[in-house]
């Protein structure tokens, strides 16, 4: 291996060091939550108990939103952040791993955004009654209205046209480059849009299986890997035509 090989090793190592670091603390929170929240919660779920929406309480629930999204979405978009990372390594390798950092950054603005939608969407249906204190759907009607609304989106062409850009990282990189640090954090909100008008969905079934039950959380982490990074090639569209018509018998069978 010449020397150029092994910088270009090391630094595709820093990167995928830093995101794989960022996933295993945010999973290192998440797990001994999840834990304590179906249980005896007197631990890092106490917080939890409180009847009062305070400040503090949002702040908490904001936080949890936010460090979920990141575990659960973050390796989803690591091919892309790799490859633009492998690409401004070829003209500006002493910045490469800042550069996928922020990129990175900007792929998380969009996911925290979308953390603070959820915490408005659980506050509204807190106190409409309609989401338990375990932070789960109690109206089966609902439930089953977040399964088949899931299941409908995984067939539209919207969900195909992102999933698409999502599978594509060279395609996206070519389609969407912009020099310098304020590009790559561009790109990276670009990029975290697409895997938002992707996933959205597929994230709001949380409320229906649980914001915080670890069956539901890793099933839908699993999920989402698998969507973008499996090399399905022409069958894409065949799995999310199966996966939404099995979200949607799954929303019909609650309803029995």
């Amino acid at each position: 291996m010449t020397l150029l090989e092994r910088v270009l090793d090391r630094n595709r190592l820093i990167v995928l060091t830093g995101l794989a670091g960022a996933c295993l603390l945010a999973w290192a929170w998440i797990v001994p939550m999840a834990r304590d929240m179906y249980g005896p919660m007197s631990g890092p779920a106490a917080w939890m108990m409180t009847p009062v929406w305070d400040a503090s309480h949002l702040a908490l629930l904001f936080a949890m939103w936010t460090v979920m999204m990141t575990g659960m979405m973050l390796p989803s978009a690591a091919p892309t952040v790799l490859l633009y990372a492998a690409i401004v390594r070829h003209t500006q390798e002493s910045i490469a791993s800042a550069r996928a950092y922020t990129f990175a950054a900007g792929y998380l603005v969009v996911w925290t955004m979308f953390a603070a939608g959820a915490v408005v969407i659980q506050r509204a249906l807190t106190s409409q009654l309609i989401l338990s204190p375990m932070m789960e759907l109690s109206n089966r009607r609902a439930s089953s209205a977040v399964l088949a609304l899931a299941g409908l989106y995984q067939v539209t062409p919207f969900k195909h046209a992102c999933l698409s850009v999502c599978r594509s990282p060279a395609a996206f990189v070519a389609t969407h480059w912009r020099d310098g640090a304020a590009g790559a954090l561009r790109m990276g909100i670009a990029h975290g849009l697409y895997c938002l008008g992707c996933c959205w969905a597929l994230m709001l079934l949380l409320f229906a299986g649980g914001v915080m039950h670890l069956p539901t959380i890793a099933p839908l982490s699993v999920f989402v890997l698998v969507e973008k990074i499996l090399p399905l090639g022409p069958h894409t569209l065949l799995f999310t035509w199966v996966t939404g018509i099995a979200l949607i018998a799954l929303g019909l069978w609650q309803l029995r």
